[in-house]
């Protein structure tokens, strides 16, 4: 969501270098690769990691959405239809997470499980169910598409992380220091 307009711009700055972008949400190709930017948690694992930035999470849907299941407050998310990210291989932060952050119980509501971001922002968008989202990603993409559902927040225990392979290239880690620094 906010990386591809990074590259671009970066491109500009840098036309002899080449970035090749490879979207996957399975950390485990990341050691093949000069970078990896992923939200996580720095490992203790030889590499280098930089924090790129932190984020609050909310919930959102589309206003349709939460007319048709009453979306006033907090407790009637608890009851309507979430869509969860069900992946063994990432840290997001899922809806029993959020709701557990803020004093509640787990969701009670139908659930619909993905193990992609994208998917599980465009089934908020069909109006399947609530999905959670950063605040500073969404605002650029969803332009009202989807709006908060409820004021709640909780910040991100994780970040948006770069991790250098000890291998990576000068190309890499120039890259590298131009993303981090911005």
């Amino acid at each position: 969501l906010w990386l591809t307009p990074k590259i671009t711009a970066f491109w500009k700055i840098h036309p002899g270098i080449t970035v090749s972008q490879i979207i996957s949400d399975v950390a485990t190709a990341a050691s093949r690769h000069d970078l990896h930017v992923g939200y996580a948690v720095p490992g203790d694992d030889g590499d280098e990691w930089r924090e790129i930035f932190r984020d609050r999470i909310l919930a959102y849907g589309t206003p349709h959405f939460a007319r048709e299941h009453g979306i006033r407050g907090i407790k009637d998310l608890l009851r309507a239809p979430l869509v969860h990210m069900n992946d063994d291989h990432n840290a997001w932060t899922g809806w029993a997470d959020w709701f557990r952050e803020l004093g509640h119980p787990p969701p009670s509501g139908r659930s619909l499980f993905v193990n992609n971001h994208m998917i599980a922002l465009q089934a908020a968008e069909d109006d399947v169910g609530a999905v959670l989202g950063w605040e500073g990603l969404m605002a650029r993409v969803l332009q009202g598409r989807l709006v908060s559902l409820v004021p709640e927040s909780i910040p991100s225990p994780a970040a948006f992380s770069l991790r250098i392979n000890p291998r990576a290239s000068a190309r890499a880690r120039l890259f590298a220091d131009w993303l981090a620094a911005g």
